[in-house]
């Protein structure tokens, strides 16, 4: 029973470090998952025929969607964005899953991109009017053209056609298309004030980026790396390494420190159930055992609790930023494979090491006991590892799998240990040996036995008070003289286990 409660107290440990280690993990693999996807969406025009100049436009709107997806995964947001292919009137061609739409016009100069940003309803008619004559065909008149897309309103023919859409341009166009806005805004007010409102709503939307209220954005693009991007993706060449897109470019330790700390926040909340679990069963066994509730369980049920927690969040947060670190690379590209499960039994050993060593320091703990708890600890984390290993494979279900054969794996760790530990210790009691330091054989003689055979030992002078005694009488009382026969008294020496690791006589 000893040797399980063991097992069940390193796997609450481990739990809560393999928990942030996971969450550690998931976090780059999360980061990676959408710097492929953002290079495959570039690449996906490998092969096409457009003309650059033509197919950047198409290209710059991947750039912005995958950027700021990038951007929401490091910054741990859940608000995405997708490119809509749509060919619709007036289509938005980025849209976030808050349902803000952004549209991009990525034309050869800052005043060409703001006045396709800013054009009207009866301008595209014009257009569409112009383009049917040139070939031929017929056309609908300005009001059909209006309410087959879903106007019916003849006044709302000014508007822009982009009207509560994100207005988004090449970044170095910004102040050209800026200023080319506010002299038309002046100089409509004066000639058609009904023209101004097109021209104000798109410089108030007028963006280089993609930006959303939880403070996640896109990278901004110039038009000529947008062409850039277009030749590299024609060939099918583009690589975001090459572009600023790698983990261990992008992961910084701020976002390190961020991810660690909401994993060790869901790693003590784990370690507060494992440590109080027990406590409360206690509790309740005793309260259908007497039909009372003892006050004192439930100290121990809050000290666990208490206990638990602080020692969880330590080590989720201390696991989840070693393992983030590991697999961004910040510390090298050898790192990025190691297996976040042993980052956390790891980090369970050495800080169980670093306490029962400050413990050892403050003769709080023996040298036996810092050495027993950690061959312990390696039998335990090894059965822990080896079996969650193999209960992953068979179970998909993410840490779940793993932390239900973490749990038998401890515990027959733990009795592993315990038997191999009795077995070399009875092999010590017998040959002497030390497993080379180890085991601390005593060879002092016990006091009782030295008394015994007649033999005085020195004991250190010791400081006694006075005590002030009130004068007593005693009945004179007659006793009986006993007559004792000398015996010859024989005993046998033994040696046995007398601390942890230290054999000594018995």
């Amino acid at each position: 029973m000893d040797s399980f409660k063991k097992g069940y107290d390193f796997f609450g440990k481990n739990a809560s470090a393999f928990v942030g280690a996971h969450a550690g993990n998931e976090y780059i693999s999360s980061i990676s998952s959408e710097i492929e996807k953002f290079q495959s969406e570039i690449n996906r025009f490998q092969g096409f025929e457009t003309n650059t100049s033509n197919l950047q436009g198409d290209v710059a709107e991947f750039w912005h969607s995958g950027t700021h997806n990038i951007d929401a995964v490091l910054k741990g947001k859940s608000v995405r964005t997708t490119v809509d292919r749509s060919h619709d009137f007036a289509s938005a061609d980025v849209i976030d899953s808050n349902g803000t739409e952004y549209g991009l016009k990525y034309y050869q100069t800052g005043i060409k991109s703001a006045k396709a940003q800013a054009e009207s309803i009866f301008e595209r008619y014009v257009k569409y009017k112009v383009r049917s004559l040139n070939v031929g065909k017929p056309f609908d008149s300005l009001e059909e053209f209006m309410k087959v897309r879903g106007y019916d309103d003849i006044q709302l023919l000014n508007d822009p056609i982009y009207s509560g859409q994100v207005r988004v341009i090449p970044k170095d166009q910004m102040q050209e298309a800026i200023n080319w806005l506010e002299s038309k805004i002046a100089k409509e007010s004066i000639i058609r004030p009904d023209q101004v409102k097109r021209y104000e709503d798109t410089l108030k939307m007028l963006k280089d980026k993609i930006e959303t209220p939880q403070g996640t954005e896109s990278t901004p693009l110039s038009r000529e790396e947008s062409e850039l991007l277009a030749r590299l993706a024609k060939k099918g060449e583009f690589d975001s390494g090459e572009h600023g897109f790698a983990t261990e470019e992008l992961v910084k330790y701020k976002y390190v420190m961020e991810q660690a700390f909401k994993a060790g926040l869901t790693a003590a909340t784990i370690s507060i159930v494992l440590k109080a679990a027990p406590e409360i069963y206690r509790a309740i066994d005793y309260l259908i055992k007497t039909g009372e509730l003892d006050e004192k369980q439930f100290q121990k049920i809050g000290f666990a609790a208490l206990e638990g927690g602080s020692e969880g969040f330590v080590r989720g947060t201390i696991s989840a930023a070693l393992t983030t670190a590991c697999k961004a690379g910040l510390w090298g590209e050898a790192l990025k494979s190691v297996n976040p499960a042993v980052i956390g039994v790891v980090t369970v050993i050495v800080l169980d090491v670093m306490k029962n060593s400050f413990l050892v320091a403050n003769e709080k703990m023996t040298r036996g006991e810092l050495i027993d708890n950690l061959v312990r600890g390696m039998y335990v984390s090894a059965g822990s590892l080896i079996v969650g290993g193999i209960t992953q494979s068979f179970i998909a279900i993410p840490v779940f799998g793993f932390m239900l054969g973490s749990f038998i794996g401890s515990s027959i760790g733990s009795f592993a240990y315990t038997a191999s530990y009795k077995t070399y210790i009875s092999f010590c009691i017998d040959s002497g040996f030390t497993m080379f330091g180890i085991v601390d054989q005593d060879y002092q003689m016990p006091h009782e036995l030295l008394n015994e055979i007649g033999l005085s030992t020195f004991e250190y002078e010791q400081t006694q008070l006075e005590l002030f005694e009130t004068s007593t009488f005693e009945f004179h009382t007659f006793e009986y003289e006993q007559f004792a026969y000398e015996t010859l008294g024989i005993t046998l020496l033994r040696r046995g286990v007398i601390g942890v690791n230290q054999v000594g006589y018995l």
